[in-house]
């Protein structure tokens, strides 16, 4: 899984392998990392026996291989690591002959053969998201250094939706402040509400979905670039990397399209500073691919978790007949509160190609 950037990231491992991790080239010499705020930002994607989380609990403690030395990066590849501590293959034996309905079974076994190993979900396991969470991590402390902050919260859970940009009215200190939260909203008032939803849902054998919004502050304008490598281009293919994403939308996205020109357009204007500034941010702070100086907001849809206790219908490709399946094992009922952190690192090292484009 090689993402060619200036900055390039390779993950690799499984999700029941000995350890998963990360190799990272493009970041040079002196450069300061916290460790301490990595771990911390690996840990906000940790299961932590929450009720919408997976019960299988890992210490997801970051191991540097080589390439940072006492917080201070050496120019060289950066390697880290995490080991896998608390693995049940067993659980996914039965999936290689009876795959489970929009997981990756099937087609991967397709592409690979029959030996492919779908324990956990293999290499398409959200398990791998963790070494992500690495990669983004360091890039989310080397754009903050910057002057660029980046910060995610649940919009919506199910059929439960809570504030998000496209209301208006959101600031930088409202979504800094609560994305480090365990379940970060901008209006709490909803968690309750939502919380039920995934209740509800869990206790029927059920998953639910949801969207995860994301707003990018301090951009320069004119950072990225044009056609293949515009803004969009760049986070909307690391998004898309992060296993149950089926939806990224930018601004206003899809609503847009409902719209006139003279409501879309989003018209420029000087501020007390002399700075300037759109009276809306429709295009989401992006403009020919361009930034062009506001937040860039950003909207991740996530599908419903495909693991679930209810029987589906499914093949058996040693016998040739059609047959049912109950998944077994330990899986999130909705993965949303947990995918927040996962989408800051991604956009982060989408985000950190943009700028140095500029």
């Amino acid at each position: 899984m090689l993402f060619e950037d200036k900055v390039k990231f390779t993950v690799f491992g499984s999700s029941h392998s000995e350890a998963i991790g990360v190799s990272i080239e493009g970041i040079g010499f002196g450069e300061t990392v916290d460790m301490k705020e990595l771990q911390a930002f690996v840990d906000r994607r940790k299961a932590t026996g929450a009720c919408y989380s997976t019960k299988r609990l890992e210490p997801d403690t970051v191991v540097i291989e080589r390439g940072i030395e006492n917080g201070v990066t050496s120019g060289g590849e950066i390697v880290a690591k995490i080991y896998n501590t608390n693995v049940r293959s067993s659980d996914y034996s039965a999936y290689k002959t009876c795959p489970r309905p929009s997981h990756a079974d099937y087609a991967a076994i397709c592409k690979y053969g029959s030996d492919y190993d779908v324990s956990g979900g293999g290499r398409f396991s959200g398990r791998m998201t963790a070494p992500m969470c690495i990669a983004g991590g360091i890039a989310i402390q080397l754009l903050a250094a910057k002057g660029i902050r980046i910060g995610g919260y649940i919009q919506s859970i199910g059929s439960v939706c809570g504030k998000g940009y496209k209301l208006g009215g959101i600031t930088e200190e409202g979504v800094m402040s609560v994305h480090n939260d365990s379940f970060p909203l901008l209006d709490g008032s909803v968690k309750n509400a939502m919380m039920r939803e995934i209740e509800r849902a869990s206790l029927a054998g059920d998953s639910c979905g949801g969207v995860v919004e994301c707003v990018v502050f301090g951009v320069p304008a004119g950072s990225g670039d044009v056609m293949r490598n515009s803004i969009e281009s760049e986070i909307s293919r690391n998004l898309f990397a992060i296993p149950a994403v089926k939806g990224v939308e930018f601004g206003s996205g899809f609503d847009i399209a409902s719209m006139r020109g003279s409501s879309a357009n989003d018209e420029f204007y000087f501020d007390e500073n002399g700075q300037v500034k759109t009276l809306s941010n429709h295009n989401g702070g992006i403009n020919g691919g361009l930034a062009n100086g506001m937040p860039i907001t950003v909207r991740v849809a996530f599908k419903p978790v495909p693991s679930i206790s209810i029987a589906q219908r499914t093949v058996n490709l040693a016998t040739g007949e059609n047959t049912t399946v109950t998944v077994k094992g330990r899986h999130d009922s909705c993965f949303v509160p947990r995918a927040v952190p996962v989408v800051e690192a991604m956009v982060a090292l989408a985000v950190i190609n943009c700028v140095a484009k500029k």
